[in-house]
């Protein structure tokens, strides 16, 4: 019989381009998680270094701006390398708290930026990463698309473990694929903060018969640069994002949230026991499937854009 999970969502704002006053702050709310007895801790889409909420970059069809420049330049300067120094922090953090981290972040590969989650494992490791498949709308100017090598699930001590970012979860493909990966514990970090994204958390939960934990930033134009031309104004009380980070049973009721226009730590037991209650009469890629009429297929391979042979029998070698 499997035991319950003590698990919390983090639902704050970024320090906006600020990589070291971000990672503050993950610190803080990760040690207030883990005093509260938790064993996972999942943070927003976009965390680290921040999510670019009312920035257009300087991008009109066919002209882009020099100040649009600067503005994806500082944000590529934020960026964090995975590996590299601010993970080596986040896996400190989780061994220490003994902890397992699930974490939006900003991932800086070349000249290319990524929306990426991280998990990190309560031994002190990087698990592995998620980039987020198709960015949203003017989401494609900053981030590139990722490919289908970083679909995990992971089969954690406590049950199994993934993420779909944001309007990936509205992807039914994606979300067939996660169910047949048999997922348990599916994280939706996000930065739509709309009352519609609730209803959406719950429909995913009785969909794949699993616990969804959903996290969403609570930003304010105070958490922004000065010089941050949100188009929302400059009043630093103005509102960005307004949260709505929820924790969603297998048959879609509500375990903490959703919580609206405030800084939350939401925190919840999961009955990991409810799963398979749960797929007693509804199991999407089991029981309920129908092959012989629908069926997915999945490139799970990694495609660079480049890529290089020393083979001689190859027809590209030398």
């Amino acid at each position: 019989m499997q035991r319950q999970v003590r698990t919390a969502v983090v639902q704050a704002g970024s320090a906006v381009f600020d990589t070291d006053a971000t990672l503050t702050k993950v610190i803080e709310y990760a040690q207030d998680a883990a005093s509260d007895n938790t064993e996972l801790i999942v943070f927003p889409e976009a965390f680290l270094p921040g999510y670019p909420k009312g920035l257009d970059f300087g991008a009109t069809i066919g002209a882009r701006t020099s100040a649009g420049r600067h503005d994806y330049q500082r944000y590529h300067d934020a960026a964090i390398d995975v590996p590299g120094p601010a993970t080596d922090v986040i896996a400190q953090l989780a061994g220490d708290l003994e902890q397992t981290i699930v974490i939006g972040v900003i991932e800086r590969d070349g000249g290319t930026l990524y929306c990426t989650v991280l998990y990190f494992c309560p031994d002190g490791g990087l698990l592995g990463k998620h980039r987020k498949l198709m960015p949203t709308a003017s989401e494609r100017l900053v981030w590139g698309y990722g490919d289908g090598s970083t679909l995990p699930v992971f089969d954690t001590h406590f049950g199994k473990l993934g993420a779909v970012i944001c309007w990936e979860n509205y992807m039914p493909l994606m979300r067939m694929a996660m169910f047949a990966k048999g997922i348990q514990i599916y994280c939706a970090p996000t930065a739509d903060s709309r009352p519609t994204w609730a209803s959406s958390m719950q429909h995913i939960a009785c969909e794949g018969r699993c616990f969804v934990l959903s996290a969403c930033q609570h930003l304010k134009r105070s958490d922004c640069p000065e010089d941050y031309d949100a188009i929302q104004g400059n009043d630093p009380d103005t509102i960005l994002m307004r949260g709505g980070s929820c924790i969603v049973n297998p048959f879609g009721e509500f375990l903490a949230g959703p919580v609206y226009e405030e800084n939350a730590l939401l925190v919840a037991n999961l009955d990991m026991n409810d799963v398979a209650r749960g797929k007693y009469d509804f199991d999407v890629t089991g029981h309920y499937a129908r092959p012989d009429v629908f069926r997915l297929d999945v490139n799970e391979a990694e495609n660079p854009a480049v890529r290089f042979t020393n083979d001689p029998g190859s027809r590209f070698g030398s």
